[in-house]
């Protein structure tokens, strides 16, 4: 399968839709995530923090704050500016995509196909 380099993987864009809403630290977003993707994206933490810095070394996620809770350190992650855009190109994209099928399977449906 061949990816087009402008997209972002299912796993990335469930993270940064999370993060819509402000910064949430690594447990929120794994929660928020599996919520939004309808559980389809479940990440172990290896993987959530693995994402978040390739994300933030793209510019798309900084590293908020942090807060001690229960002597742990949980360390928030924020959208920056551009991630915000091209989460919305990669929604934009995807709505383009999804609507070609759309468009296509209905007219399929009418249009007498030959076997």
């Amino acid at each position: 399968m061949v990816r087009a380099s402008s997209s972002i993987s299912e796993p990335s864009y469930f993270i940064l839709a999370a993060l819509l809403d402000g910064p949430l630290h690594g447990y929120g977003i794994i929660k928020q995530t599996a919520k939004l993707s309808d559980g389809r994206v479940r990440l172990a933490a290896g993987t959530l923090y693995g994402a978040l810095d390739r994300l933030a070394e793209q510019g798309l996620v900084l590293a908020d704050h942090q807060e001690v809770v229960e002597g742990r350190t949980r360390r928030y992650y924020r959208l920056t500016d551009h991630g915000v855009h091209a989460l919305q190109g990669e929604a934009a994209r995807m709505e383009q995509a999804a609507r070609v099928v759309t468009r296509r399977s209905q007219s399929a449906t009418t249009t007498p196909r030959l076997a």
